[in-house]
């Protein structure tokens, strides 16, 4: 059964959505707003560095090219992007819209890695979709198009981003793999931070903590345990994982930050955990072992290589 062998990964693989709903509260709180850049930036080079330093290896042949894309996809653009949703988009929006990332995800993991979305996992989605619009709750209020834009392009490109990595397995070790992605993502973001934006805003040793935090944990050790998830379960059941971001949001939020849960949100967090609870208990096999029985199907420009 999947989740008596998996869910160990699975709960690696949490990790990731957990850090990443802990950066709303970091950001706010601690990092400078108006150098969107800069923050992308520092939030990821560091990461990639230290990861660099552990690893000691660089990607040979095609891997040059593929790291640079994936850290494109998965890294450089996604936080970029991800940071014009939040500045024009109410949060319930742009958490709602990021939360049709699982479908999408299955969708593209069918037809890249020949991975069929079982109806236990699209339930489970569906659930968990339903428990973050409850989270969010979306107000009433005008929708800038370009906010939305910027959001539905950082979902579709990470969800191909994250599938792409895992039809992509690299031989080298996982940490090397995940350094290539978040340091090249990290060297493009620095070009286009001093080209746009100039000089690095002065920070002070509250911002300077707070870098750390999210170039380290919510970067670094997040996409390590994101990536040892994708290789080693089903991209959907990765990405219901996934919907433990904005739990994870509110819930430091109310810890951290003193904001009251409405009852609408502690179904909507119930209604999360009911929805990944569905869609990884039981089920079918790992992917571990189903990979061994079907193959991708061939990319275009693969069939050159």
């Amino acid at each position: 059964m999947e989740t008596t062998r998996t869910w160990p990964w699975m709960l690696v693989t949490a990790f990731a959505p957990v850090v990443w709903g802990s950066t709303y509260v970091v950001t706010h709180a601690y990092l400078p707003a108006d150098s969107p850049l800069w923050g992308a930036t520092l939030r990821a080079l560091p990461a990639g560095l230290v990861l660099l330093l552990i690893a000691r290896r660089l990607p040979r042949g095609h891997w040059w090219w593929r790291s640079i894309l994936l850290g494109v996809l998965n890294i450089g653009a996604f936080f970029v992007l991800l940071y014009i949703a939040a500045q024009t988009l109410p949060s319930g929006v742009a958490s709602s819209i990021m939360a049709a990332a699982p479908v999408v995800m299955m969708l593209m993991a069918w037809a890249l890695v020949s991975e069929r979305p079982t109806v236990r996992a699209l339930v489970g989605a569906a659930t968990g979709i339903l428990g973050v619009t409850l989270i969010v709750s979306m107000a009433a209020t005008a929708v800038d198009p370009w906010g939305v834009a910027a959001s539905v392009t950082a979902m579709v490109m990470s969800s191909f981003g994250f599938v792409l990595t895992k039809r992509w397995r690299s031989d080298a070790p996982l940490v090397a793999s995940t350094a290539w992605q978040v340091s090249s993502a990290g060297l493009l973001l620095l070009v286009v931070a001093l080209a746009v934006e100039g000089a690095p805003p002065a920070l002070d040793g509250a911002a300077v903590a707070g870098f750390a935090y999210v170039s380290l944990a919510a970067t670094a050790l997040a996409f390590v345990a994101w990536f040892a998830g994708l290789a080693r379960l089903r991209a959907g059941t990765v990405g219901i994982i996934g919907l433990l971001n904005p739990v994870s949001g509110v819930a430091l939020g109310a810890l951290v930050a003193g904001e009251r849960l409405t009852g609408a949100q502690l179904v909507g967090i119930a209604a999360v955990v009911a929805g990944i609870a569905v869609a990884t208990v039981g089920g079918r096999r790992p992917v571990a072992e189903a990979a061994s029985t079907v193959a991708p199907p061939t990319l275009p420009h693969e069939r050159a290589a």
